[in-house]
């Protein structure tokens, strides 16, 4: 019998199909979604945007919108303890991509922010994914889309 694929999931938008091979295992889960390990990075609307979803495969009502920082930012460093560096099985810093969330106020979407303090890093080859408080940065906590 072969093997399943893929793998059919509700989200925000709607059912979508995901690959088994694309889930991404969050081993410390999402800040205050530790129960949360096994997200799809799903694209919202063509394969130009800087945004995806990305998606809960156990819980269809959650999806967070994150973007690629540097579509906004040229400068933006990520730092990572040796324990994190570990955890997501880093051999190779191009295997590596950098995501923030995006908060869009309800009625408000001109005060859209990118947050920097909790970017979520992922080991795009091994499927590993930490999301990193950054302390001691000199980036503000979040970065205003309005003049971008």
């Amino acid at each position: 019998m072969a093997k399943e694929v893929t793998k059919r999931i509700m989200t925000r938008l709607g059912e979508r199909e995901v690959s088994l091979d694309g889930i991404i295992y969050f081993p410390r889960g999402l800040i205050g979604l530790e129960d949360k390990r096994e997200f799809a990075l799903l694209s919202v609307k063509d394969e130009d945007s800087p945004f995806l979803l990305l998606q809960c495969i156990t819980d269809p009502g959650l999806g967070l919108l994150v973007a690629d920082p540097y579509s906004f930012i040229d400068e933006y460093d990520v730092r990572l303890e040796k324990l994190d560096r570990k955890k997501l099985k880093i051999e190779n810093i191009k295997q590596l991509a950098i995501l923030v969330t995006v908060t869009i106020p309800q009625d408000k979407p001109e005060d859209t922010t990118l947050n920097l303090q909790g970017p979520i890093v992922i080991n795009h080859e091994a499927r590993i994914g930490l999301q990193v408080p950054q302390t001691d940065t000199s980036y503000p906590p979040r970065l205003s889309l309005i003049d971008r």
